[in-house]
């Protein structure tokens, strides 16, 4: 029995050495534990993007209104009641072609009439030439009949010519935009009947500032993208650009021509015009928000690995008591905010060229750049480029 008795106690010895060997490894290591999240929640979250290099352009870029090359109103020259229509609005039509034509029949008899008056007035010149040739009439008899055949020709060209008038024909090639008349209605000499537009090319004027002026040269290519069609752009070129500068506004015009195969452009339509003028196809480039400017300074902050965070100091046990051994993995590396001043080229929309103060790999801070300063450790969000 006492044997049995030996073997129950020992167990029940050994419980609080355990326990308290247990208490220090748990208690040991909880204050580094806090301090370490508590200066991680002390880093400010950031979005960062990589400097990379990437082609860019050098543009300048105005906005302005699509305006047809010409257009113009259809209009009578003559009356006569319009017996047909040829064409309906948004057909495309070609200079010349029919386009409506009028009741011709009272043309037409003026001019079988003023052909007939000629006819005679020929005849009698022709008697009158051999009669001023053998001295039979006099010389005025002869000059009055010479005036009246010069006048009915004229007579017979300015019928046939109203009867011309009657077919409407357009005067200028384009897109029939409107229609003003119907079929049946009395048109009257200046009426307008239908109006074109020419869209071959269309136009964009820009006013330009004049510190551009060097910068911009007939026949550079451009770009337009329209609010009424977003995600497409349309090339185009420089037409022209004006010889003088407006003193009033300090700009100077710059049209530009667009030639769209497809009709999608209109005029009227806004857009914005991106005139390129130079290119580097291997720059390096940085999103446009990473910039900050500061006393007259274009800088960057970079986000690069601080010094690592110092190790916890061993849990320590009282004299004669064993210590459990902790295992922890190596802290995460911290990083911080450098600030570099940089120095910039070209700018294409969002994105902007680093030509001095950085290299390719580096991360700058686009998100979270005005919260932080120079030395701040940083947390880069997941989704950071």
């Amino acid at each position: 029995m006492a044997t049995t008795t030996r073997r129950l106690h020992r167990p029940i010895s050994l419980m609080p050495l355990a326990f308290s060997m247990l208490l220090a490894a748990c208690g040991g290591g909880q204050p580094a534990a806090d301090k370490e999240a508590a200066a991680a929640s002390a880093r400010i979250p950031v979005e960062a993007a990589v400097a990379s290099r990437a082609p860019i352009a050098a543009s300048y870029s105005g906005t302005g209104t699509l305006e047809a090359q010409g257009e113009t109103d259809v209009v009578s020259k003559t009356s006569g009641v319009l017996l047909k229509l040829y064409v309906e609005e948004g057909m495309r039509v070609q200079k010349g072609q029919l386009l409506a034509q009028l009741d011709d029949a009272g043309a037409r008899a003026s001019v079988a009439q003023s052909l007939a008056q000629m006819r005679k007035a020929e005849a009698t010149y022709a008697r009158a030439e051999r009669a001023i040739k053998q001295q039979l009439i006099p010389r005025a008899e002869y000059d009055q009949d010479k005036y009246d055949l010069e006048t009915q020709r004229a007579a017979y060209e300015g019928a046939k010519l109203q009867l011309a008038y009657t077919r409407i024909e357009a005067p200028i090639s384009g897109v029939i935009s409107r229609r003003m008349v119907k079929i049946g209605n009395l048109i009257q000499p200046n009426q307008a009947l239908f109006h074109i537009v020419d869209m071959e090319p269309l136009q964009v004027t820009l006013n330009v500032p004049e510190r551009e002026l060097g910068t911009l040269k007939a026949g550079q290519p451009v770009k337009l993208a329209v609010d009424a069609l977003p995600g497409e752009a349309f090339p185009g070129s420089v037409a022209r650009i004006a010889p003088v500068v407006d003193a009033s506004s300090g700009t100077f015009r710059v049209t530009c021509e667009f030639r769209d195969d497809t009709h999608a452009l209109k005029p009227g339509m806004f857009g914005r015009v991106d005139v390129v003028y130079d290119q580097r196809r291997d720059a390096l480039v940085i999103p446009r928000a990473a910039l900050i400017e500061e006393d007259g300074e274009t800088a960057v902050f970079v986000v690069e690995r601080g010094a690592p965070p110092k190790p916890a100091a061993p849990a320590k046990g009282k004299p004669g008591e064993a210590v459990a051994a902790e295992t922890k993995p190596p802290a995460a590396p911290v990083l911080v905010a450098k600030r570099r001043a940089v120095k910039i080229g070209y700018a294409d929309g969002s994105r902007v060229e680093i030509r001095e103060g950085l290299a390719p790999g580096d991360r700058v801070i686009t998100i979270g750049r005005n919260a932080v300063r120079d030395g701040t450790e940083v947390q880069v969000l997941e989704n950071a480029q």
